[in-house]
């Protein structure tokens, strides 16, 4: 396995390559769920590079560049043993030159971005979108492969290769859950003991919202309601139901309803998000 940080010599590794290839496109500090990705991607591919990079663009004021995990030696060991070939770890002066706030920019349509999680972060999609589609240049892979805990931005990564025709297939991944189903996160290290029992109440909620579609009940305010009270020990920026193939919001579930949740726990104030399928 090849660790490279600068783009000239990952463009020369590229030439080299025969095959198919995957990306797994990372910002680092893995767990299992980025385990499965690469595993996906290993599994279907005849080569794997995985891109770690803390992307500064797609942070917004106030949020957690500067204290980000950042874990590259671990991250190496991981993807070694899951038969990884590259990965390709720059600095932000590599990615982005000496001036970053002076870029050209992918921003996304805004009936895609300016709800859940882009309602209150905004920029943030804009970022995601440029880092992306220049990985996706620089690797020149046949495949990505993204996990469904951030939904919208895989719906939103999708519909971005698909309007500027990118010659690349999005695969997602399930979520990956703990044994206590918290859905896996890098940002899961920010929290005590105290913080993960609470956060323990999203997916709880989420669970019970499916049982409540499982005994007829479709109607999304009365299962926002019985949500937030499961929830009430958090701090919950948005529980919203939308159409899995448009995002956009639905009131009544059917089969194509996708319910989110973002919040934060109380005394860290990290900021968690989830989402699950409620038709079976």
């Amino acid at each position: 396995m090849k660790i490279i940080d600068n783009i000239k010599e990952l463009k020369e590794e590229i030439k080299k390559l025969s095959g198919s290839v995957g990306l797994v496109p990372t910002m680092g500090a893995l767990h299992n769920g980025h385990l499965s990705l690469i595993k996906k991607s290993v599994e279907e591919n005849d080569k794997t590079i995985v891109s770690i990079f803390v992307n500064p663009i797609q942070f917004c004021a106030g949020e957690d560049l500067d204290k980000y995990p950042r874990t590259l030696e671990k991250d190496a060991q991981l993807c070694e043993n899951a038969g990884v070939d590259i990965i390709f770890a720059p600095k932000v002066s590599e990615m982005y030159g000496q001036d970053k706030n002076n870029l050209t920019l992918i921003c996304p349509p805004y009936d895609a971005v300016d709800k859940l999680c882009g309602k209150s972060r905004q920029g943030h999609f804009d970022g995601v979108c440029s880092v992306v589609a220049k990985l996706f240049n620089l690797t020149k892979a046949n495949r990505a492969y993204f996990g469904q805990k951030d939904a919208q931005q895989l719906f939103i990564i999708q519909k971005m290769v698909k309007d500027l025709d990118f010659d690349i297939e999005i695969i997602p991944c399930p979520i990956v859950r703990e044994e206590d189903n918290l859905a896996l996160s890098s940002r899961n290290q920010y929290l005590d003991e105290q913080d993960r029992l609470d956060a323990l109440s999203i997916s709880k909620a989420l669970f019970e919202a499916k049982k409540l579609v499982k005994m007829g009940v479709l109607d999304t305010k009365k299962i926002i309601d019985n949500s937030l009270e499961i929830m009430k020990n958090l701090d919950v920026e948005y529980i919203e139901f939308v159409d899995m193939n448009t995002f956009e919001f639905t009131e009544t579930v059917d089969k194509n309803t996708l319910a989110l949740v973002a919040a934060r726990v109380q005394n860290s104030k990290t900021r968690l998000i989830d989402n699950m399928v409620l038709w079976d």
